[in-house]
């Protein structure tokens, strides 16, 4: 019995060797258990549990795996799985290296307003660091639950929280606080938690200690300390940004829970905000030398019908993190709140000399 597969090339050949006395049953079985061990490709990805039990990490010298280093979490692949990609959670090789080809193009254009859209990169590419590969398993969204690749739909009172905010957006703001967190430099727009990729500053550096872990990434370089030992949450009366973190080891892999978040519209990247309600999960697998596994599952009952979750692989890289000082001369908030007020005081001529 032959049994090829078209995209590898593989051939085996099940017969004689394995002896009269085997069934075709039997033949085929071998032969499928065969196929399994030798083909791998994305679309039947394995766990970062799987994958990290096949490499064995160094060790910090309190006997933990060291995930210690600089891990680069740039990609294509988009958080949502876009909708002309609906039933498809994965890509082949060949329709990845087209679908990078136009996202880098498509993301990085700037057409002015008006403008028909040549898509010619321009000049200010440089300035982005987006990534220009799609995840290496292939997949159609970092999002792998629910199966659909999708957020799950808001809840009616984060809906019009999310209504009530693009409103008042849209509108001339009459000072910072109208404006965005990642606007106003507090909070980075890929940094999280949790951590999802977006334009530039695409780094997070991760150290270990005795009892701790240090998770610091280079977007508004916010650092979180994760004590490991453990001890409980803060009190409920206690809200912070970026939560409140706590970690354990299972096996190889660093979960952290982090909680006491403050209610957000304008988390980041998340159309819908967040509640007091969230609890975040992040765990941290390193499954080869340069290879960390990232995934994180979201369960907030207030803004989300149902809990999500999502995977990114991250690249271990030889280079620094830089500070980002964003709120170090905003020059763009600035500009932002004198242009409203040009607006408004051009509003106020025309509606006066409408008047006479």
């Amino acid at each position: 019995m032959e049994i090829q597969d078209k995209n590898g090339g593989i051939t085996m050949t099940i017969g004689t060797t394995l002896g009269r006395s085997v069934t075709i049953a039997g033949r085929l079985a071998v032969a499928l258990a065969l196929l399994s061990s030798v083909l791998s490709t994305p679309g039947q990805a394995q766990t970062a549990t799987e994958e990290a039990a096949r490499w064995t990490p160094p060790r910090t010298p309190d006997g933990q795996p060291d995930l210690q280093g600089v891990w680069k979490f740039a990609t294509v692949t988009p958080l949502e799985r876009p909708e002309e990609l609906a039933g498809r959670a994965f890509l082949t090789e060949a329709e990845a290296e087209a679908f990078a080809r136009e996202a880098v193009t498509r993301r990085n254009a700037d057409p002015r307003p008006g403008e028909v859209e040549t898509r010619v990169v321009p000049y200010n590419d440089f300035w982005w660091d987006r990534g220009t590969d799609v995840v290496e398993t292939r997949r159609t969204s970092l999002i792998v639950d629910p199966p659909d690749g999708r957020l799950p739909p808001l809840t009616p009172a984060a809906e019009k929280k999310a209504t009530d905010f693009e409103e008042r957006r849209n509108r001339p703001a009459t000072g910072p606080e109208d404006r965005s967190l990642q606007e106003r430099c507090i909070v980075g727009f890929n940094a999280g938690p949790p951590i999802i990729p977006a334009a530039y500053n695409q780094q997070v550096q991760l150290f270990q200690g005795p009892g701790y872990a240090v998770i610091f990434t280079e977007m508004v370089h916010n650092a979180r300390i994760v004590p490991l030992d453990g001890r409980p949450h803060l009190s409920q009366g206690v809200r912070q940004l970026a939560g409140d973190s706590r970690g354990r080891w299972e096996g190889q892999t660093l979960v952290v829970e982090t909680t006491n978040f403050r209610p957000m519209l304008d988390w980041p990247r998340i159309t819908g905000g967040i509640s007091d309600q969230l609890h975040l999960t992040e765990r941290f697998t390193r499954v080869g030398a340069d290879v960390l596994h990232y995934e994180f599952t979201v369960d907030d009952a207030a803004t989300f019908t149902r809990s999500w979750s999502a995977e990114i692989p991250m690249t271990r890289i030889d280079e620094k993190i830089y500070e980002y000082a964003c709120h170090e001369g905003n020059y763009g908030m600035t500009n932002l709140l004198a242009g409203a007020r040009v607006e408004e005081q051009a509003a106020a001529a025309a509606a006066k000399t409408g008047s006479k």
